[in-house]
């Protein structure tokens, strides 16, 4: 019988130092993508396994890092306006927009979510993409980190680096070269709606062809860019701000 307790000891001592570890190497990598860009994620990863095996002629995936003060101040406020409205205020969770979700999603019919930014940026930098309560958990646990340790502006400088706009098509500069001709820099009020446009799903919509929903979903969305004030709105996510604080 003691021996089997010391077995359990030794059990329940090895699954704590792991618990431990898990822990610190993840504070570690949090830590580290906070001033070291992310090269790349799992999801860009799959999209290029998946145009491999597909034999596209043009299999390689388009992605530019770039600051934030190497982009243009419509392109923050775009994707505020389209995805999480309330992403300044909350703390990486939009609780109201999580319940609706889950009621609807009740109901039946299209699966919806209610991700803030905060969570689509721990989603994709760290985790891989699924549905299960697993998944949703750690995940909620990268948002609470990145919220602590990165602060807004560096969690919305990572998800307008690695939001997929396109088919194999990441971030807002290889988009904005892509489709506009132009540095994210240059990119105006319009032309940031429409790349937020596409993002529920940049595989079907497209901003090179926009078809009639996703030109009205750009109006829209430049509509709700202006009913929030413009870019005053997020000046206190933008570099030029900080640097006056």
């Amino acid at each position: 019988m003691s021996k089997k307790r010391f077995g359990l000891r030794q059990l329940k001592l090895v699954f704590v130092k792991l618990v431990l570890s898990m822990f610190l190497l993840s504070i570690v990598w949090v830590l580290l993508y906070k001033w070291i860009d992310p090269p790349a994620t799992l999801h860009m990863i799959k999209r290029r396994a998946e145009a491999g095996k597909a034999d596209k002629n043009d299999p390689e995936i388009k992605h530019t890092f770039v600051s934030l003060d190497e982009m243009s101040e419509q392109l923050p406020l775009a994707v505020v306006a389209s995805e999480d409205q309330l992403f300044l205020q909350h703390h990486g969770f939009d609780v109201e927009a999580i319940l609706d979700a889950f009621q609807r999603n009740r109901k039946g019919g299209n699966i919806r979510g209610g991700s803030t930014i905060s969570q689509q940026v721990s989603k994709n930098v760290f985790l891989w993409h699924g549905r299960s309560y697993l998944r949703k958990a750690v995940e909620a646990y990268f948002t609470v980190l990145i919220e602590l340790i990165w602060g807004k502006e560096r969690i919305m400088e990572v998800y307008l680096n690695i939001a997929e706009m396109g088919d194999g098509v990441f971030g807002v500069e290889a988009a904005s070269q892509l489709y506009f001709n132009k540095p994210a820099k240059d990119v105006g009020r319009k032309q940031a709606a429409l790349l937020a446009a596409v993002l529920p799903n940049p595989i079907k919509y497209s901003a090179k062809n926009p078809s009639g929903y996703i030109l009205r979903k750009r109006g829209r969305i430049a509509r709700a860019m202006g009913r929030l004030g413009g870019t005053t709105y997020i000046k206190s996510i933008l570099p030029a701000y900080e640097e006056q604080k």
